[in-house]
């Protein structure tokens, strides 16, 4: 069995895992272009690591089938090994040999050929490194040490890169330049890469795309954008940044909630909810001191340097965020009013799922 020739670079077609009663994977299809960086994205547990191993053969199938590029090569009835799979793979810890420099551990696995030594010479410079070769692990730094693991998966010129929350052990300073440094690397080389993390500012900040996974599953896959301002279901809007939900109901034409009304949309009011809420971010809210007729009263507040993070309670016991500058510093206890800024929008959800609309204030 063939796939269809395509630039899918990986297509995983209703796969499943199972240890024992546990279903790790749950029939998750998922398909990736050629040099795309995906964002897998999700809670411990929710099987980012398992689909990694899957794919890269580490584990065998319960059902479904895998095929990179076009050829099949994870199913119930076949399985290509590991080393045949052309993938690479980054490790959270690097996983570099102590006992080997930079230069044979970047080497290991490549072909004993005169364009060896081309190849790491590249490879190395690429990633920064290059006169470091003839170093063992331990003279490096942490963030060196993960640019050493990303040349040697890089060198072999996979078609596909996992990485397994790679940077998760650094300091979150260094980390953020070492995710940088690695996204530019991947798409100067024109890289197809699966960047699995726990981290919603990294998945973000490094995918093209971003899968989020819930309970052995792909809840959303879309752009990071998408992701954010328009999330399908409660649990990735709760994931993807902070997200508050207010109750609103319908008034004619209208829908009411406690931070404003506006005009409600055609698909709303032909799907006519019985209860419906609506979602929030921090940055969408404008936060005001007002005396007459507020809306909402400062609970807590966070410094953050350049901004407040304010926790407001309003008059529906309902609580939200609110995320203004730090020239904006209101004292506890201030009544204030809570206004949804200009072009922001309010995303409606019902039963823990969105009613695929946006409403402008």
């Amino acid at each position: 069995m063939l796939a269809t020739a395509t630039s899918e670079i990986l297509r995983c077609e209703g796969i499943s895992k199972s240890y024992g009663q546990v279903e790790a994977i749950s029939d998750l299809s998922i398909s990736i272009s050629k040099g795309q960086i995906v964002s897998l994205l999700g809670p411990s547990g929710c099987g980012k690591t398992t689909l990694l191993r899957l794919i890269a053969g580490f584990e065998r199938l319960s059902n479904g089938s895998i095929f990179l590029g076009d050829r099949l090569v994870s199913s119930l009835g076949q399985e290509i090994p590991t080393e045949k799979r052309h993938v690479g793979m980054v490790f959270q810890d690097g996983a570099l040999f102590p006992h080997l420099s930079v230069q044979q551990n970047v080497e290991y696995g490549l072909m004993k050929n005169g364009f060896r030594k081309n190849i790491i010479n590249d490879v190395l410079n690429l990633v920064g490194l290059n006169g470091l070769s003839d170093r063992m692990p331990h003279q490096l730094s942490g963030g060196q040490q993960q640019r050493v693991a990303l040349a040697r998966a890089l060198a072999p010129e996979p078609e596909l890169l996992l990485l397994d929350e790679p940077f998760s052990n650094l300091d979150p300073s260094l980390r953020d330049q070492i995710r940088l440094d690695t996204r530019l690397i991947l798409k100067e080389n024109s890289t197809t890469a699966i960047f699995v993390t726990h981290d919603q500012e990294e998945a973000l900040v490094m995918g093209d795309k971003i899968a989020v996974m819930n309970q052995g599953n792909i809840e959303q896959f879309d752009v990071p954008q998408v992701i954010f301002h328009q999330p399908t279901s409660k649990f990735v809007a709760e994931f993807i940044g902070m997200a508050d939900f207010v109750d609103a109901h319908l008034d004619g034409s209208n829908i009411v909630s406690p931070i404003g009304n506006v005009e409600c949309p055609i698909d709303i009011l032909t799907k006519n909810p019985n209860s419906f809420e609506v979602m929030v971010r921090p940055d969408c809210l404008d936060c005001s001191l007002c005396s007459d007729n507020p809306n909402g009263t400062i609970e807590s507040k966070e410094f953050r340097g350049a901004s407040f993070l304010y926790y407001v309670k309003l008059v529906t016991g309902e609580t939200v965020r609110c995320l203004l500058p730090h020239t904006n510093d209101f004292p506890l206890g201030s009544q204030v009013k809570i206004t949804l800024r200009h072009q922001h929008a309010l995303r409606a959800f019902s039963q823990g799922q969105s009613i695929d609309s946006q409403m402008p204030l």
